[in-house]
């Protein structure tokens, strides 16, 4: 449906008054656990205040990987979703595959490209047309960790990874786990790629991971990254393997471990819990510089119907609206995706966020995860996650690793 915008007429109005259909939505996405749900049911809330009738379908596990696997199910027997979670390259795949609706009307009767910054924008795009909506930033290379467990052995949050094994080794002598993980593939390529920023350095990571460099992925600095994956293996307590991401924030709240290295979804889980950011947890950047980014985004599927395409222009408003912006972000612990929402209630680690990212946006330090399919398609993606959690779950070398990483890129292109 193409619409005529005049002036400060909203969307919604144009969709009331041009198609008379009650905006229908289901919508396909993986916010199950705690922080995710409540903040998943803002835009529900949103949405019904407006009038429109949404069908919620929830796929949990995988870090989304269960979500696609559905997706390709329903799009393949030709009854896609009217709104999918989605995200980086993976937009641009589906809409290769001519399956996605032109949601631009909306975005330029909002101003989308006056309020997003332009690395995020490019990402809800598809040869020049809008096919999504941006809902946040996270950040991902994140250190979280549980203040009385430091204060109690005297540790500070590390700076370096020198200073990061130094700690996991005081802790682990006193009877604490170092470092909550969860062996599922997705959650150890969170670590390495944190870990690989830090040591390869922003350029570094975007030759390696962005631009598959293959003289960066088979350097001594990779190696490195792989020794650095070693010996935080030893900081993992044996019952890891399949643990939710969730579980192993749970891990730090209560004590039981220390750190955890993962986005900020994981500030969402401490938040919904009612801790603190500075009293009961504490947050940093992983040692190094640079700040990967991973945006949650929704993407309109080419339904039939003008009750579910009044649907998605409703979605789609209310989605990049100030204040959905600034309400699901409170709750799922990211930043607004828009830069003009003031953050004044937002908490003490939102604001480092904030700062971080004007900063490395600034300086060519704003890195797409490669982790959470910011960065590249799935078959490249998947390639390097599969030699990451194979050195992680064995006795592999990192002269082994870095040459498994470099054929296993190659032989995915």
């Amino acid at each position: 449906m193409k619409s005529v915008f005049f002036g400060a007429v909203s969307a919604t109005a144009l969709i009331a008054s041009a198609v008379h259909a009650e905006p229908q939505a289901e919508v396909l996405h993986w916010w199950t656990s705690g922080g995710e749900a409540k903040s998943v049911a803002v835009l529900q809330e949103e949405f019904a205040s407006k009038g429109g009738q949404w069908t919620d379908m929830p796929v949990a596990g995988g870090g989304g990987d269960a979500a696609m696997t559905a997706l390709r199910a329903r799009v393949l027997s030709g009854n896609a979703p009217t709104a999918v979670q989605l995200k980086g390259p993976a937009i641009q795949e589906w809409y290769e595959e001519g399956v996605l609706a032109d949601i631009s009307s909306v975005a330029e009767a909002q101003g989308w490209a006056d309020v997003l910054p332009a690395s995020i924008a490019g990402h809800m795009k598809c040869e020049g047309t809008w096919c999504a909506a941006p809902v946040n930033v996270h950040r991902v290379d994140w250190i979280w960790a549980n203040a009385d467990v430091l204060e109690a052995n005297g540790i500070e949050m590390p700076s370096t990874w020198d200073e990061f094994n130094a700690a996991a080794e005081k802790l682990q002598a006193a009877g604490i786990i170092p470092l909550a993980h969860g062996g599922q593939a997705w959650q150890d390529a969170t670590v390495f790629e944190a870990v690989a920023l830090g040591i390869l350095g922003a350029d570094g990571f975007r030759k390696a991971f962005v631009d598959l460099d293959m003289d960066t992925l088979k350097s001594d600095a990779m190696k490195a990254v792989f020794d650095q994956m070693r010996t935080m293996r030893g900081y993992v307590d044996d019952n890891f393997s399949g643990r939710d991401w969730n579980l192993a924030t749970a891990m730090v709240m209560n004590g039981e471990a220390a750190f955890q290295i993962m986005g900020d979804w994981a500030k969402g889980e401490f938040m919904a819990a009612g801790k603190a950011p500075g009293e009961d947890f504490l947050c940093a950047s992983v040692p190094g510089d640079g700040f990967l980014y991973n945006v949650d985004s929704f993407a309109m599927f080419d339904v039939d119907g003008d009750d579910k395409k009044a649907g998605q222009e409703l979605l789609a408003e209310l989605i990049v609206g100030q204040n959905f912006q600034k309400v699901f972000n409170l709750n799922k612990g990211s930043i607004p995706a828009r830069i003009d929402v003031s953050l004044e209630e937002f908490d003490s680690c939102a604001h480092l966020s904030a700062k971080d990212m004007g900063e490395s946006s600034d300086n060519g330090s704003l890195l797409p995860s490669y982790a959470h399919g910011m960065a590249l398609r799935g078959a490249q993606s998947g390639a390097i996650t599969d030699v990451v959690t194979a050195h992680f779950n064995s006795d592999m070398s990192s002269d082994e690793a870095v040459n498994m990483l470099a054929d296993a890129v190659a032989n995915s292109m």
